[in-house]
């Protein structure tokens, strides 16, 4: 992950992708639990689990390129074969693709597990005994 991206974004961006990967992984946990339920007719059981799983993963930002390319794809091929309510499937499938372009930001866990650390590389001398 450290490869994709030269810095994970602090500050304003940093929130202003936190913010995105929240809504996006919200909006697909709930349309995957929903359709699981009965309540909204999304797809066959792999779809909506794949759903769900996308929109974990998103939410907390862990494989984040890889989760919102796949996401992108799931909802172009969910755009194309259904035709119902298709503004939806165009918002998710465009935060995907800015999620997977952009990354995660500085909140998440692909920050935390392959982010850039500090290295020390001063040379510590231990204390001179006395003499």
């Amino acid at each position: 992950m450290r490869r994709l991206f030269s810095t994970f974004a602090t500050g304003l961006p940093g929130v202003g992708l936190l913010v995105m990967r929240l809504v996006a992984g919200g909006v697909l946990v709930f349309r995957g639990v929903a359709g699981f339920t009965g309540a909204l007719t999304i797809g066959p059981p792999p779809v909506l689990l794949a759903k769900i799983v996308l929109g974990l993963l998103l939410l907390a930002g862990l494989w984040t390129p890889v989760a919102g390319t796949l996401v992108a794809i799931l909802e172009i091929g969910i755009l194309i074969v259904q035709s119902e309510d298709p503004w939806i499937h165009v918002l998710l499938t465009t935060l995907g693709v800015s999620l997977a372009l952009l990354g995660p930001g500085a909140w998440s866990l692909d920050a935390r597990l392959f982010g850039w650390r500090r290295i020390d590389t001063r040379a510590r001398r231990p204390p001179r005994p006395d003499r």
